[in-house]
């Protein structure tokens, strides 16, 4: 805890000399504490502004703002500084501490816990010390002593009152001086804010007394009974009943009763000449209805008609989609059957090249036996010397047979180890882009392997399998791109079927960087996802991956390569 408190509780200031020349001339009624404690605890930068009882240890002072730390961080070099000091440091370019010009770095910058607990243990005045509180608390009470501080500012709790007011001051406040406090209207009761008064009694309130707008004798009538008193007014201009009729009288509501009176036998004979009018139109409607009634029964069987073509319509739909399903779960079937072939096609070349390479062999052989047998003219002991270098020299061809399959297998997997990736995602860099694709129209090289990579060093095992001249449904117009699951080292330890989500991807070099990608969840039923039983399964992927013509006009290709990446999801992946 610190050791710079007095025993007599003497106000002290931290001294001026050890704050930013920007923030030392704000004076404590100047300090930029909001009205609502709960938001603005903690400065919005650089450190706390409070009235210390005593004045804090060096120790506990920020090397950049020279505050007190609000929410301390320590630097390599040990030096501390609040966190928006360090962070506005570490945002310049090659930021170094001010302390002593070390370099900062962000990752050797750690929050200095116990110091934070130490100067939230200092003891302040409370931030309402200028308008009277003598209160004394520690940092870390503040805020709950500013919730119940009656001498700290806060806005009015009507909220449409800007004004604001020391907390012990809101009942006056609210009783006599807000100008949206609550008041009844004296004629009507209603409750409104004080603004409003006014407003209300001028244009809405149903009992404040006004005027007949006819300036009739009546002194003054409730706003709510005027309309009522428009009938019986004297003055009110009124229309004659039956101007719906054809009469046209307009005058005062007090001449009204002579005009209905002396024109009544008028008003009669207008009555009969609407009604003969009206009985003739019923006639026309009449007639007109009735045509129409006899064109129904054409459109009832129209739509009779019409609906069964719907149904057989959505018949004959649902039939070519059971049609179109099972084509393509045969095409899927086939698709599967053809890759199998083509990986028993790969294995028969292998051993054919086996079988071609054994047939030199053999034919080199017999032509040195042929040389070593034309060569016997001489003695007999010469020719089992002969035997014994020929038997030594096929020893020695065997063991270097050996040590070079030996050599070019450990080759070979150091290959795959230096490019092999462990974290699930592949990128694949294929060169020589149309030298490949011109292998693949001729049927030379149809498909390509990348390296391995795997999902951990102890996870699944897989590659990616490419046609540049497409395969299945995009020969030849797309290229098709495919996911193969191979056999690993450590299949026993994994969870099978492989169910992880795989997105391939083929990567644009241009500066736009709009990469083409798709992703599919492995179907647990298909064999190509099942643990492997020979080097690999089946492959799964895309045969309409991207078309040829988007691959090559755009800028997929550049410097004749394309790049490839595929990614396993290893987020819900368990260890073996």
């Amino acid at each position: 805890m610190s050791a710079g408190r007095n025993a007599d509780v003497r106000e002290l200031q931290i001294p001026l000399q050890h704050r930013s020349p920007s923030l030392a001339a704000l004076s404590l009624a100047q300090r930029p504490w909001p009205s609502d404690p709960e938001a603005g605890f903690l400065p919005q930068h650089g450190g706390f502004w409070d009235h210390f009882i005593a004045t804090p240890e060096p120790k506990y002072c920020c090397e950049a703002c020279r505050l007190v730390l609000c929410n301390p961080r320590q630097t390599e070099c040990g030096h501390r500084f609040c966190e928006t000091c360090i962070s506005e440091q570490l945002s310049k370019p090659n930021p170094v501490c001010p302390a002593d010009m070390e370099p900062l770095f962000k990752d050797k910058i750690f929050r200095d816990v116990c110091c934070h607990r130490e100067i939230m243990a200092l003891r302040v005045y409370c931030r309402s010390e200028k308008n009277g509180c003598k209160e004394q608390m520690s940092l870390h009470q503040v805020m709950d002593h500013l919730n119940v501080c009656p001498y700290f500012e806060v806005p009015c709790p009507l909220g449409k009152c800007k004004e604001k007011m020391m907390r012990k001051d809101i009942p006056e406040h609210l009783s006599w001086k807000c100008k949206h406090r609550e008041t009844t209207c004296e004629f009507c009761m209603h409750k409104m804010a004080m603004t409003e008064l006014q407003k209300h009694k001028e244009t809405v309130c149903p009992s404040f007394p006004v005027a007949c707008p006819n300036h009739c004798t009546f002194p003054s009538i409730l706003r709510s009974e005027l309309t009522s008193h428009q009938h019986v007014c004297p003055k009110a201009h009124v229309t004659c009943s039956f101007i719906r009729f054809g009469c046209n009288f307009k005058g005062l509501n007090q001449d009204m009763r002579d005009h209905e009176s002396s024109f009544a036998s008028e008003h009669l004979r207008l009555m009969a000449t609407r009604n003969t009018t009206l009985e003739a139109k019923m006639e026309d409607v009449k007639g007109e209805l009735l045509e129409r009634y006899k064109v129904l029964p054409g459109l009832s069987s129209r739509l009779s008609e019409t609906e069964s073509q719907y149904e057989e319509m959505r018949e004959n739909n649902r039939q070519l989609e059971q049609k179109l399903t099972t084509m393509q779960n045969l095409m899927s079937s086939h698709s599967e059957k053809l890759l199998e072939m083509e990986l028993e096609l790969r294995s028969l070349r292998t051993i054919r090249e086996e079988v071609e390479t054994l047939r030199g062999t053999v034919e080199s052989i017999r032509s040195r036996v042929a040389t070593l047998e034309g060569g016997r003219g001489g003695a007999i002991p010469a020719t089992h010397t002969l035997g014994s270098l020929e038997t030594q020299l096929s020893r020695q061809d065997d063991m270097l047979s050996v040590h070079e399959i030996r050599l070019a297998d450990m080759d070979l997997r150091f290959q795959v180890l230096e490019t092999a990736s462990f974290n699930g995602t592949l990128i694949w860099k294929i060169r020589d882009y149309k030298r490949r694709k011109q292998e693949a129209v001729a049927s030379k090289t149809l498909s390509l392997y990348s390296q391995p990579f795997y999902t951990g060093y102890f996870g699944y095992k897989m590659c990616a399998r490419v046609y540049l001249n497409g395969d299945g449904m995009g020969k030849g117009t797309h290229l098709s791109l495919f996911f193969v699951v191979m056999r690993g080292e450590y299949d026993a330890l994994l969870l099978w079927p492989f169910k992880q989500k795989v997105t391939l991807m083929l990567m644009d070099q241009g500066p736009a960087r709009k990469h083409l990608g798709d992703a599919f969840k492995p179907d647990p039923n298909s064999s190509s996802f099942r643990r492997p039983t020979a080097e690999m399964n089946i492959a799964s992927g895309c045969p309409l991956f991207v078309a040829q013509t988007v691959l090559e006009n755009g800028t997929y290709i550049k410097d004749d390569t394309i790049f490839i990446k595929v990614t396993v999801d290893t987020s819900d992946l368990p260890d073996p």
